[in-house]
């Protein structure tokens, strides 16, 4: 039997549940966003651009295939928690290793199930995305009250030390040499880039005068969480980066990439997370069914080529500066709900790399 819990929202909303997953004693807080993939919950927790955030899945289901180490996109989870209709207690999958509930006490992410997420969705759709707290009801619901009201906005914040790499380490022996920006980076992206090179992830504040002064062929800024707007000391990195070497940012790095060439960040409303975003390569006309993840976006770049929109709300999805030998995109194409729809991407940066795009 699970103990009954409480989900409160910093506008005052609230909703019923069960407690699942780990707890310390304390209500669990975080800016709370709805992802509408069907699949793929395992790589979305573990993934670190979900740091000071609270993942609420709209599918109703969720847990049915169990857990396993090889979707793992991170050492550590970075959500601050879950939020999720039925949790599945049993897994069916010949790859599991273990069930959803168990991971989420193993890898202490504390959860809460039974709520209403089509009510709580529907609400973030409304009011945008929300900073709210949970926990069991044992805690007090007027202590639960009193954390959603401190709960914090990712707004401002700096996440990507949260989530860096402390110290340089290598993946992969091809012939090309990239060095990656770990602003919070993925596992997969990583397998992606060691199919042609070898790849030394670095720690988010390396400076680029440490990073060219080893001639790499290549540079990969990495998604991440947080703000781009609280990052002007990684602007400024990418700054000194541009013109000296082909660089390709994804997510957060492409915010940066684009603030580094003078455009403008901002919030969007409820953001975009999900496996099933429909995004236009707008050279080729051709669609591209993407995975993102994702609360702000870059606009009025200065000098960039626009090469993909958002064909749901016209959001810039990639953008290139030839002159520059840089590109990035918005989503994240070493993920698969294509499943192989962007994987071009990473060919275009060896191509650039070696100078034949």
């Amino acid at each position: 039997m699970r103990p009954p819990a409480l989900l409160v929202l910093a506008d005052g909303a609230e909703l019923e549940g069960e407690a699942v997953g780990w707890w310390d004693g304390e209500p669990a807080t975080g800016e709370i966003v709805f992802n509408t993939a069907l699949t793929g919950y395992q790589e979305i927790l573990t993934d670190p651009s979900y740091a000071g955030q609270v993942v609420c899945f709209t599918y109703p289901h969720i847990g049915n295939y169990g857990v396993s180490d090889d979707d793992l996109e991170s050492r550590r989870p970075a959500a601050d928690g879950v939020i999720v209709r039925e949790l599945t207690e049993r897994p069916s999958n010949w790859r599991a290793g273990g069930s959803l509930p168990g991971f989420l006490t193993e890898r202490r992410i504390p959860g809460i199930s039974g709520v209403d997420t089509r009510r709580l969705t529907r609400h973030l759709r409304e009011r945008g995305a929300l900073p709210g707290a949970f926990g069991p009801l044992e805690l007090g619901a007027d202590v639960i009250r009193a954390a959603a009201s401190r709960a914090e906005r990712t707004d401002g914040r700096d996440l990507v030390g949260v989530v860096s790499t402390p110290e340089r380490y290598r993946v992969g022996d091809g012939p090309l040499r990239i060095v990656a920006y770990d602003f919070g980076i993925k596992q997969t992206m990583l397998r992606h880039l060691a199919r042609f090179a070898t790849v030394e992830v670095v720690p988010a504040v390396t400076p680029a005068a440490e990073v060219l002064a080893a001639r790499p062929d290549g540079v990969l800024l990495s998604n991440g969480p947080g703000d781009p707007a609280a990052l002007g000391w990684a602007v400024e990195t990418v700054r000194a980066l541009l013109g000296e070497v082909p660089i390709f940012g994804i997510c957060l790095g492409h915010q940066l990439l684009g603030s580094a060439l003078g455009g403008e960040t901002f919030k969007l409303r409820f953001g975009h997370h999900g496996g099933n975003h429909p995004v236009r390569q707008l050279a080729t006309g051709r669609v591209e069914i993407t995975s993102q993840n994702h609360n702000y976006a870059v606009v009025d770049v200065p000098g960039a080529v626009v090469t993909h929109v958002n064909l749901n709300d016209g959001v810039v999805e990639g953008i290139a500066c030839p002159d520059l030998r840089a590109f990035g995109v918005q989503y994240h194409p070493e993920a698969g709900p294509g499943p192989h729809d962007s994987g071009y991407l990473f060919d275009q940066l060896r191509r650039l790399v070696e100078g034949r795009a």
